[in-house]
Order: structure tokens, then sequence, then C-alpha cells
């Protein structure tokens, strides 16, 4: 499981049934999911979740967003208008929970409220039983320090390619949802998410399996 590959939308349940017969070691699994914001990295992680569940095998769904740094903080660093960039995660403190993840037994760790826009600690745990962790993000596969150092953590990884205009409708979407105005949504979606992903997609690092963004529905 360590050539490129490209997969048709069936594939996701091929893809599971492989990662669900893999043998068990008594550590856990990683299965990275990356992307660009809005690419469909969520969705794609939940199938592939589900997917491994009904071929047998324990998974969970585990996001990277529970690591973004506080808005106060982000203030004092001047980086508010820059939320989503690799450096506005708590990058060291994501790493360390992969390599408690890696190691197996229950893991407890925090999620993000887009509605309040904030991190709630412990609001989930994998239990020590489940031995498969999709995990998705923005960098996992990002090519600069100290992101680069997750890539011998995953035992396979998953790139999600979704065109630049795809990512643009969605994320003026996503901030319609959240009650902006048509020139806010603009404004956010240019100034900072599409910045993000043209900086994610130009430092990613190579892929064991890519799925193409119209695979995905959202």
């Amino acid at each position: 499981m360590s050539s490129p590959d490209a997969f048709a939308p069936g594939n996701v349940v091929d893809l599971a049934r492989r990662i669900a017969g893999l043998p068990r070691t008594g550590n856990r699994w990683l299965v990275a999911v990356a992307g660009a914001p809005a690419g469909g990295k969520s969705l794609l992680a939940g199938m592939i979740t589900a997917a491994v569940k009904a071929a047998g095998r324990p998974a969970r769904a585990i996001p990277m967003d529970g690591f973004h740094l506080d808005n106060g903080l982000l203030e004092t660093r001047g980086l508010v208008a820059r939320k989503g960039a690799p450096e506005t995660f708590d990058a060291q403190g994501f790493i360390h929970m992969m390599h408690r993840l890696k190691q197996g037994g229950e893991v407890v760790y925090p999620l993000f409220d887009r509605s309040r826009d904030l991190v709630v600690a412990g609001t989930a745990s994998i239990e020590a039983e489940c031995d498969v962790a999709i995990v998705e993000g923005n960098s996992l596969l990002f090519g600069e320090d100290p992101w680069q150092s997750l890539k011998p953590l995953w035992d396979l990884s998953v790139w999600l390619d979704t065109p630049e205009e795809v990512l643009r409708g969605r994320l003026l979407q996503r901030w319609f949802d959240h009650g902006h105005t048509p020139d806010e949504a603009l404004a956010r979606a240019e100034r900072n998410d599409l910045p993000n992903a043209r900086r994610i997609l130009a430092g990613r690092l190579e892929a064991d399996v890519t799925f193409a963004a119209d695979d995905i529905r959202v």
C-alpha cells in the first residue's frame, strides 16, 4: 500500500477492505486523509471509516481541527486573519497526539466547534479496542517543519484533489451558512482560505492514494 494510485468512487469500499485486512499488531493503524480547506476531507474520512467498520474492523475518524489555536492567542500573534494556516494550529500538540494514537490505548482529544469558532477540550475519545484511526486535516501531508515529521507515522496516506474553483464555491457557501454577507464571504475566501489552500497544495508531500473531488459528493 505504498505506491501512488488513483481510485474511483466505488473503490472507497475496496480501500476500506484493504485497511480492514491489515494485521492486528497491538498498536494502532493511522490513515491520513489530507487536502485543501473545504475539499471534502471530512466526508471522505467518514466514508472510509464507515466502510472499514462495515468490513468488520473498529475505526474512528479524527479531525485535526481540534488543534486550532484560540482566537485570543492568534490575536497576540497577529494571526487572526490567517486562521487555518499551518502556523495557526498547535502543531506540536497534534504531533504528540498522533504518537499517542499510534501506540494504541484510549486517547481523549479536542474538537473544533465551528458555530462558536473555538476548540472544546476533552470532547471525544478513541477506545483502546479501536485499532484504526482515520485522521483528516489540511496539513497532514505538508512538507514544512514540524508538519513533515507526521509522514512516517501514516500507515496509509490519502490526498483529496479538489480544483480551486470548486473550493471557492464551497468556501463561499460555508461562510454564507455562518451568517456572513456575500462580500464578507468572498473576502474570507479570497484573503485567507484560498491562500491557505494554495500553500498546502504547493508544499504537499506524495500520498499513497489520490481521490478526485468529483468522486466525493458534498
